[in-house]
């Protein structure tokens, strides 16, 4: 397999449960498209869809999904023990009435570029990792600004635990997940 000659972005991945907050390896958007996208979490998915109770739902996520933080290299799960932020912001969209749409639209937003856009392990989210540029502002900047922008935009709220560097994001099965080409 050819390499690409982009420097793609690093980040943490963890094995599950989410309390385990010492990171396995490095990823990069491909390595998470390619387990997004296989069926490394096809099974978890698929029950955790079926389970209606809200709380055990919660529970059951935390013990059986793997999870990367987007937003950074770390030595451990923590804000302070950051190594190096990986110009990467993952907007977290919960409990949406047709998340079709809004992936279409965020597929063709004007202003922020799609790194990777897929479907929550509950399947009525989206999760939307854009690149972002920490010279020119703070991750907490950016995250307020990209925030405000959606609720203008598109009438969406966005969660807002999403401000956290350091915030796991649970990785689900998910076979129409968007990698954008450049990291190919």
């Amino acid at each position: 397999m050819e390499k690409s000659s982009y420097n793609q972005p690093k980040f943490s991945y963890f094995l599950k449960p989410v309390i385990n907050t010492k990171p396995k390896e490095e990823f990069t958007p491909l390595l998470a498209y390619n387990y997004i996208t296989g069926n490394n979490a096809k099974e978890a998915t698929m029950k955790l869809r079926m389970i209606n109770d809200v709380k055990f739902a919660r529970v059951f996520k935390a013990a059986n999904f793997d999870y990367c933080t987007f937003s950074g290299l770390f030595r451990k799960r923590s804000d302070q023990a950051l190594i190096s932020h990986s110009g990467l912001l993952c907007l977290d969209f919960d409990h949406l009435a047709n998340v079709d749409e809004l992936r279409s639209q965020l597929l063709a937003d004007d202003y922020f570029e799609t790194v990777l856009l897929f479907r929550s392990p509950s399947g009525n989210g989206l999760k939307w990792v854009i690149e972002i540029d920490t010279s020119q502002a703070s991750h907490a900047e950016y995250f307020r600004a990209v925030a405000n922008y959606i609720k203008q935009a598109y009438s969406v709220e966005v969660d807002q635990s999403g401000k956290d560097i350091s915030r796991a994001c649970f990785l689900p099965h998910d076979p129409n997940c968007f990698l954008n080409p450049k990291f190919l």
